[in-house]
């Protein structure tokens, strides 16, 4: 199907698209998400990679949880999180070799 042929975007789809791209688009969240690559890691992991406290990790992994961009699961004290999907990975991807500092120099 071309761009073309496709269907209009729903407005529910817009919004819930619109809530994600934000999300990913806190400069926080987004190395998080760099950091996470395809593994995953512990929210005291990920506090200490990124250089933040493990509260403001919490609220930001509970804010990328909640937008459906990363899962988690608990191992006996430990809650592990990493991205939901593959679809997910390449976009992520795509962004950052898209969007990093040296593609968007003139």
């Amino acid at each position: 199907m071309t761009e073309e042929e496709q269907e209009p975007v729903s407005p529910e789809d817009a919004v819930l698209t619109a809530d994600a791209l934000k999300a990913m688009g806190h400069p926080l969240r987004w190395r998080i998400l760099c950091t996470l690559g395809d593994k995953e890691a512990t929210v005291g992991e990920l506090a200490r990679q990124t250089g933040t406290t493990q509260s403001n990790m919490s609220q930001h992994l509970d804010q990328l949880r909640n937008k459906r961009i990363l899962v988690s699961r608990k191992e006996a004290n430990r809650m592990y999180y990493r991205v939901r999907n593959e679809a997910l990975l390449e976009l992520i991807a795509s962004m950052r070799s898209v969007l990093c500092e040296t593609n968007l120099q003139d």
